[in-house]
């Protein structure tokens, strides 16, 4: 079912920040810093900027910085401040969750807070995601967290998921669980072996992005379930353009195509990671049918 991802958006860090040795940090400052340092910010932020394709000098002019002070950041011998850091974060497009690491690195504070999914200090926001996906309707809608916990879902889902058995759907609901499990949705994925392979290589993406215990367990289960019989339809066909998901219900063929809403510059590390993925008609005769189902 889903093809939901976290995102990578993230914000400046605000006002100058002072380095564990009460400087900003920017120099290369006392050899406390830099035994704090040297051996760990350097090297990820090298790996974030060759991962993004850019050279030192590619970033220090998008960061408003100079190549040398970047290389010697890289290479331990200097020391970047907390803003200074968030800056080239950002520039790097470094997930918010990877933007705390690189700060814990240089021996900073994290900068964005964790509210869990479920805090009663994100009623508001679960309440305006009920109403987006309730507002999709008749098509399919959900909303997942970061390891696609589902944290709301509209009828269309509801109708898609009859049938499957009370253990998968018992909360909290796993969307990609209950998507791939040879009990959950595969069985009636028409082109499961497509939508299987298209998941999983995003779940792999997002574990190159993001080090997430609880998403490298959620992979390691889904990835080793059994495949149902069936599923081996090439849905190409569907649409020229995107991979369609492809789903027998009633004896119809459904087929549609997903759309992925995230925050934009989020200041929480949940809410970072927090997607809204809509199921729209791939032809009119989904549509026709979803009007039918879900009038």
């Amino acid at each position: 079912m889903t093809n939901a991802r976290p995102a990578a958006a993230g914000e400046h860090g605000r006002g100058p920040a002072a380095g564990p040795g009460g400087g900003t940090g920017d120099g290369p400052g006392s050899q406390g810093q830099l035994g704090a340092a040297r051996g760990a910010v350097g090297p990820m932020l090298r790996r974030w900027r060759e991962r993004a394709g850019l050279s030192q000098l590619e970033l220090a002019l998008r960061a408003d910085s100079s190549s040398r002070h970047i290389s010697f950041v890289e290479t331990g011998r200097a020391v970047p401040g907390k803003d200074t850091l968030l800056r080239l974060a950002e520039h790097l497009d470094v997930p918010v969750r990877e933007r705390n690491s690189l700060l814990l690195a240089a021996g900073y504070a994290p900068h964005y807070p964790t509210t869990p999914a479920r805090s009663p200090a994100l009623d508001a926001l679960r309440a305006d995601l009920e109403r987006t996906v309730t507002a999709y309707e008749p098509y399919p809608a959900l909303a997942v967290d970061g390891t696609y916990e589902v944290i709301a879902a509209n009828r269309g889902i509801a109708m898609l998921l009859e049938g499957v058995p009370g253990e998968l759907l018992a909360p909290p609901l796993n969307a990609m669980r209950v998507t791939l499990h040879p009990e959950g949705l595969a069985p009636r994925i028409l082109n499961f072996r497509e939508w299987r392979g298209h998941l999983l290589r995003q779940m792999e993406r997002q574990l190159a992005l993001v080090r997430s215990g609880e998403l490298r367990r959620l992979y390691e289960e889904v990835s080793a379930y059994p495949l149902p019989p069936g599923g081996e339809e090439s849905a190409g066909g569907d649409s020229p353009f995107a991979l369609p998901l492809v789903i027998g219900h009633e004896g119809r063929r459904l087929s549609f195509l997903s759309t992925i809403t995230t925050f934009n510059t989020p200041v929480d590390v949940t809410v970072s990671e927090l997607a809204v993925e809509a199921f729209l008609p791939a032809g009119p005769e989904t549509a026709r049918e979803l009007r039918r189902l879900l009038p």
